[in-house]
């Protein structure tokens, strides 16, 4: 990637599922995801994923898959993921088009964004909004 512009995400959240399958088709349906890679075991088990969203991604698999992570994660919570989107206003219309179940419908925040909040199949929670925090180079 050096010399192209292009750089790289320096934090991916990382979520396992009880039907990854079915939560990467919600995310890249209702929710305007690319799918990146997808590595499938020969039962159908996701083993690993990764979704783009901007110029951010997000990795996920299967719960029950074995491994470390899989047991780190037996018993985390549920986890919250902001998304940086363009126009809040279509993106959760499209969403709302999809099924998706919306916490929180668009709403400009004190700090200047717009967002809004909703669940995924598993009770995570993704918010998709204007602010995007400033990073250093």
């Amino acid at each position: 990637m050096a010399g192209t512009g292009e750089r790289r995400a320096s934090i991916y959240p990382t979520l396992l599922y009880a039907d990854a399958r079915a939560v990467i088709t919600q995310l890249t349906e209702a929710f305007g995801f690319t799918e990146l890679a997808r590595y499938d075991s020969e039962d159908g088990t996701v083993m690993h994923a990764e979704l783009a969203q901007g110029n951010g991604a997000v990795m996920l698999g299967s719960k029950g898959r074995g491994g470390a992570f899989d047991a780190a994660m037996k018993n985390a919570g549920t986890t919250g993921v902001y998304v940086v989107v363009d126009d809040v206003d279509a993106h959760h219309a499209h969403a709302v088009a999809k099924g998706a179940e919306i916490l929180l419908p668009p709403t400009d925040q004190d700090y200047g964004g717009r967002d809004y909040m909703a669940l995924d199949l598993e009770g995570n929670i993704w918010s998709f909004g204007t602010y995007a925090p400033e990073v250093p180079a």
